[in-house]
């Protein structure tokens, strides 16, 4: 058993917890071990660890214990309460007269780390020792990888669950996870009849142009519009709809009935702490509401969507990882991998890499670290790229035996055979069974324009990156959709198209490398030679370290389009090594 968070509550209160460790200790040892048949083998100073001779007799004993502070926090502000976790594991030992041994000791160790305060998780060796609801409550939590065990082991919960819990159970790992948002119907500032149901027609084309992208759960229009008129709190919303984030505003007819223009003002509000995130005042008109390419609601979605994402990545800079919601966690950290900044980039697998510490088997998360490791290679920051092809394809093959289905794995492995392991035929199988599985998957479709590219198919590259632009037009990274659409223009020699993508993709992020050698190459092939200078410099100091050599490592060397790119490379001068 542990004592969570003990360092932050050491340095807050160092004696007061000394003294209140020490009596948990004597209590341990004098009252409970003794009745529960164990033995005290050593305590660590925030910890201790114990055996018994019966699997029942050490769970009662670690129920029990974690009671022990519950006087003391009943009374204590949230920061300074204490709790215990603890790890069960059925094993053989060795045993001297200072400890015991065994990798099954260890395991136990390895198991204490997936609790949350207040929990107990046990092997599945223990978990056969015990009867469901008689000796405790116990929950399959699925199969769990844990640092240094090779295989994944299968981890249940025993008792009750935390407030902080850090494992869900096995049927919740399909859930997906992103920022709700609810958006309820706007309320008229008018008593004008005719105008009275401008603020239903709002919503729900703001609701249909939100369910676009999916990097957001959009509460449906059915429970949004229950909330019409009810002045229903944000901590209600939250509640009752599960939103995160909630998307309220008012109209107000101006000029009279014959202009049907309106003032709308809306805002966007972070449920959590009660913060505006964005906010906005604008004129527009009742005939626009009822097109199917609404302006009105184009605009207010596109920039709810930026706020929300803009306000978790700042959460993710800012604060403790540890302290974000999860799913915090998965938006900022597929945001930040799409940064330029190397800080940015590497805070990225930070936050995955604490999703998966939560959430083991989230195929999403695993997916997504597989894309960072074949980002961090074609962007040219990758000191071991066999290492980080390795590591991707792992990290898919993961996803993928969580769940066999999940079109995104299937998309992102193909995507790493293509660009890092020259696999043309696999790649493709891959992406194909993405696309099978879910014709709508924006990534499988931008991956098949990748291999396309790849492979010389360069008109059906142009077309497939469309179609991926097409799938996600409110998407946040844009731009990476248009550096790989500016790619497949420049190799199908449609160099103006090529240069106008690269362009606008650079509007967005201006220090993206793979963009800049998609602007040189058809700027060279078009023979804007004194542009692609140009281009090269701006390159080269953002990538002071490139060379012929150095892009070759950064990917399939073999295919033609690369090729392609190491001339244009040479034609303006760039060092081979």
């Amino acid at each position: 058993m542990d004592l969570v968070e003990s360092v932050r509550l050491m340095a807050a209160n160092e004696l007061a917890v000394v003294d209140q460790w020490r009596g948990f200790v004597h209590h341990a040892e004098s009252t409970v071990l003794p009745q529960h048949g164990g033995r005290l083998v050593k305590s660590l100073g925030d910890g201790i660890m114990a055996e018994f001779e019966s699997p029942r007799e050490g769970t009662a004993a670690a129920l029990r214990l974690h009671q022990y502070f519950d006087s003391i926090n009943a009374v204590s502000p949230p920061e300074q309460r204490l709790f215990m976790r603890a790890g069960l594991n059925v094993t053989h030992v060795y045993i001297d007269e200072h400890d015991i041994y065994g990798s099954g000791v260890n395991l136990a160790a390895r198991v204490t780390s997936l609790a949350g305060p207040g929990e107990t998780m046990a092997t599945a060796a223990l978990r056969d020792e015990l009867a469901d609801g008689l000796d405790a409550e116990i929950e399959d939590m699925g199969s769990c990888y844990l640092k240094h065990v090779a295989q994944p082991l299968r981890v249940y919960r025993v008792g009750p669950s935390s407030h902080q819990a850090l494992l869900v159970p096995e049927i919740d790992y399909a859930t997906p996870l992103q920022p709700t948002i609810a958006v309820i119907p706007f309320e008229a500032r008018s008593n004008e009849a005719e105008y009275l149901s401008v603020g239903d027609l709002i919503a729900e084309a703001v609701i249909a142009r939100l369910g676009q992208t999916a990097a957001l759960r959009v509460i449906s229009r059915f429970s949004a519009l229950a909330f019409r008129g009810r002045g229903a709190s944000n901590s209600e919303l939250e509640s009752r709809l599960g939103a995160n984030y909630v998307l309220t505003g008012s109209y107000l007819p101006i000029g009279g009935r014959a202009t049907g223009k309106l003032i709308v003002s809306v805002q966007l509000v972070d449920v959590k702490s009660d913060q505006l995130a964005w906010a906005d005042r604008f004129q527009t008109d009742v005939a626009d509401l009822l097109h199917a390419d609404c302006e009105t609601s184009d605009r207010i979605a596109r920039a709810a969507h930026l706020a929300i994402l803009n306000g978790e990545v700042q959460k993710a800079r800012l604060q403790p990882l540890p302290t974000l919601a999860a799913y915090s966690l998965q938006l900022s950290g597929v945001s930040l991998m799409h940064r330029s900044t190397h800080r940015e980039f590497q805070r990225s697998l930070e936050a995955l890499g604490e999703l998966l510490t939560r959430h083991r088997k989230l195929p999403d998360a695993h997916a997504w670290v597989a894309k960072w490791h074949v980002l961090n290679v074609i962007r040219g920051s990758s000191r071991a790229p066999a290492t980080d092809a390795a590591i991707a394809l792992d990290e898919c093959d993961r996803a993928l035996d969580i769940a066999p289905n999940h079109a995104l794995a299937h998309a992102v492995k193909g995507y790493a055979l293509a660009q890092l392991r020259d696999d043309g035929v696999a790649a493709r199988e891959c992406i194909d069974e993405a696309i099978a599985l879910n014709p709508n998957e924006m990534h499988a479709w931008l991956y098949r324009s990748v291999w396309s590219t790849h492979w010389g198919l360069t008109h059906d590259a142009v077309a497939e990156a469309q179609q991926a632009r097409n799938l996600s037009p409110l998407d946040p990274h844009a731009y990476f959709i248009n550096t790989i659409l500016s790619n497949a223009y420049a190799f199908d020699k449609q160099y103006d198209r090529a240069i106008t993508t690269a362009r606008r993709s650079l509007k967005q992020d201006r220090h993206h490398a793979p963009t800049l050698r998609a602007l040189l190459l058809a700027q060279v092939e078009s023979g804007r030679l004194a542009e692609a200078r140009q281009t090269c410099a701006e390159l080269l100091k953002l990538t002071p370290d490139l060379t012929v050599d150095a892009y070759k490592n950064m990917g399939n060397r073999e295919s033609p389009a690369r090729q392609r790119v190491i001339a244009a490379m040479r034609a303006v001068c760039v060092r081979e090594h």
